[in-house]
């Protein structure tokens, strides 16, 4: 876990930027649309309760919220999005998987593919890398506000399979499938999380040194800047020294 930890360490130091330049509004209110495609009564759709809370979270105003609702359920007309995910090697042969959400594949591929070899890394063919990785829950919580044993009680009838601290975390994770039920089981006893999401784990890590992580990080900032991607994942890990410096 220690990589993607790493890189939303990394994504935070730079979110306040991403606000100002909107990016985090846009990306934000495609996921509660997509989300929305699947139900649009989060109560019965984990998937876009979760997208609501990560909206509120950078600040989406409410209408906009309501909007992309209305837009996924079908409610409001709006362009079409395909998701869609791509895989290949950055700089150091660490593997990168990138979620995107595009209205025109042949474009955001090209995109992503120059993004990828102008940085020292190549696009692979579906399912080059993704084996590397397993789709898990995720819930991040305050070692300030709650301990390892209150979250295991809570969780474990859920579907919880494991509390690891993380700087001053705890992240809890689970079986992607059981992703809905723990969150109840969290909200049900008024837990307050700081993040919840699915996301994507490597199953081993490749450690980096300074330079080798200052080229990943540039990659991979690139292809979150990109307007149609929407996460980027990769298995790597780097010392709280490297992460000093960068």
């Amino acid at each position: 876990m220690s990589g993607h930890s790493k890189w939303a360490n990394i994504k935070r130091r730079k979110g306040a930027q991403d606000v100002k330049r909107g990016k985090a509004f846009t990306k934000a209110a495609k996921e509660v649309m997509l989300a929305a495609k699947h139900g649009g009564d989060p109560n019965f759709n984990p998937r876009l309760r979760t997208a609501i809370a990560a909206a509120k979270a950078v600040n989406l105003p409410k209408d906009k919220i309501d909007t992309a609702i209305k837009k996924g359920t079908g409610e409001l007309q709006s362009e079409t999005f395909d998701e869609v995910m791509y895989e290949g090697y950055g700089p150091s042969g660490v593997a990168i998987l990138v979620e995107a959400a595009t209205d025109n594949k042949n474009r955001t591929v090209a995109d992503v593919r120059h993004i990828f070899s102008r940085r020292g890394g190549n696009m692979g063919e579906s399912g080059s890398v993704a084996w590397m990785f397993d789709r898990k829950g995720m819930f991040v919580f305050s070692k300030e506000k709650y301990d390892e044993d209150t979250l295991l009680e809570i969780g474990l009838e859920a579907g919880a399979e494991d509390v690891a601290e993380e700087d001053d975390s705890l992240v809890v994770t689970c079986a992607f499938e059981d992703f809905g039920a723990l969150q109840q089981a969290f909200d049900d006893a008024e837990m307050i999380y700081e993040s919840a999401e699915t996301t994507m784990i490597a199953q081993n890590n490749i450690d980096l040194d300074l330079e080798s992580a200052r080229k990943l990080l540039d990659m991979m900032e690139a292809l979150e800047d990109h307007e149609d991607v929407q996460n980027v994942y990769a298995n790597f890990d780097m010392s709280d020294e490297v992460m000093a410096e960068l």
